[in-house]
């Protein structure tokens, strides 16, 4: 009788943070597994909804400008794609899902975890300092108290 994998979400933006996060859990948890991957990997970014990025640019935005922003985020989001399947192949993960979703990270990770069912959410860690962070929002803070599953933030050392 074959069981089903559990999934394992990683969290991806166009950050060396995410990336980071990203190559670290492939090197530390499926690399020494070889063919054999204990989770099957989910991939999400979260694409920004183009109105709350007008929202940040003030009243001079206008609605014309909506759908080229529209088309740069989906660029970017196929940019993210393609870096995140590039170093899968490097690394010979093969079981590896991309999953695109608008909103804000925050509650669009959440949502992924239930989504896919998974059993741990990997997220990077930006670093900021308590004044960032208050202001800013920490994503990672965030999932760690809401996500429905364990949650593993990944921090680049500081070298």
């Amino acid at each position: 009788m074959a069981t089903e994998k559990q999934v394992m979400v990683i969290a991806m933006d166009d950050s060396p943070h995410s990336m980071y996060a990203l190559e670290w859990t492939l090197d530390h948890l499926f690399a020494p597994f070889g063919s054999v991957q204990p989770f099957h990997l989910v991939v999400v970014h979260a694409r920004p909804v183009p109105i709350s990025v007008l929202q940040l640019a003030g009243p001079a935005a206008t609605a014309e400008i909506i759908p080229m922003m529209e088309i740069d985020l989906k660029k970017a989001a196929l940019r993210i794609t393609e870096k995140v399947k590039d170093l899968c192949n490097k690394k010979s993960v093969k079981e590896v899902s991309m999953d695109v979703m608008e909103g804000d990270p925050r509650n669009v990770l959440c949502e992924a975890v239930e989504k896919h069912n998974a059993s741990v959410l990997v997220v990077g860690s930006h670093g900021y300092g308590p004044m960032k962070r208050a202001v800013l929002g920490s994503v990672s803070d965030y999932c760690a108290h809401h996500a429905h599953c364990s949650v593993m933030i990944v921090k680049k050392p500081k070298t």
